[in-house]
């Protein structure tokens, strides 16, 4: 459920999902809303993570029609295609709220890659990153689950931040996953990718 007022209180923001920009300031000052190219054509010019328009220059990496398609099917689908991902992650980043599905990628590489050794740095790390207050990349978590992982950090095991992660998979499943199935990205990406499986095919 998305909510169009900055005045919410702190456990109603905890079940929602992000913020459009336009949610935020076109009141205001009447901003009209950018069209998803200008606004992924600047997002790509940054150098945070490897970007579609990289991906699309790769071969390797082009997806097929059916591939593409089967992103509709759920967010698991999606998410477990690099090139999904990663046209899922600039999606995020056009609406703000790209902090969601970063945060459920260090939790997946916290549970899988993390040796017993290294648990309470990188158990900290996610902590700093995403959870306490005011962290550079703030997720919306409830009392109770900020409170259980806060408890958990002095012995922390592969499953400290499995209750928030499952929260913030249901909060992307529920809002930012249908927006992006309904996306003009998304369109975009299933004609280029039939467009490319015709070339092949001549």
């Amino acid at each position: 459920m998305r909510e169009n007022s900055t005045s919410l209180s702190s456990q109603s923001m905890a079940f929602t999902d992000c913020m459009q920009p336009t949610d935020l300031f076109t009141e205001k000052k009447g901003i009209k809303r950018k069209n998803w190219r200008n606004r992924i054509g600047f997002l790509l010019k940054t150098n945070s993570s490897l970007s579609i328009l990289q991906l699309m220059r790769n071969r390797s990496y082009r997806p097929t029609a059916d591939e593409v398609n089967q992103w509709a099917q759920s967010l698991d689908t999606l998410l477990s295609h690099k090139y999904g991902k990663a046209a899922f992650c600039i999606f995020l980043k056009s609406e703000f709220c790209e902090e969601n599905i970063e945060f459920w990628t260090a939790c997946e590489d916290f549970r899988n890659h993390t040796s017993s050794r290294e648990l309470p740095s990188k158990a900290n790390s996610i902590y700093e990153e995403f959870i306490q207050n005011e962290a550079p990349k703030e997720i919306n978590l409830d009392f109770h689950t900020k409170n259980a992982i806060i408890q958990s950090l002095h012995e922390p095991t592969v499953t400290s931040f499995l209750a928030a992660q499952r929260k913030v998979y249901s909060l992307m499943e529920n809002n930012s996953y249908p927006r992006f199935i309904h996306s003009d990205l998304y369109k975009e990406l299933c004609a280029g990718a039939r467009r490319e499986g015709k070339l092949i095919k001549s």
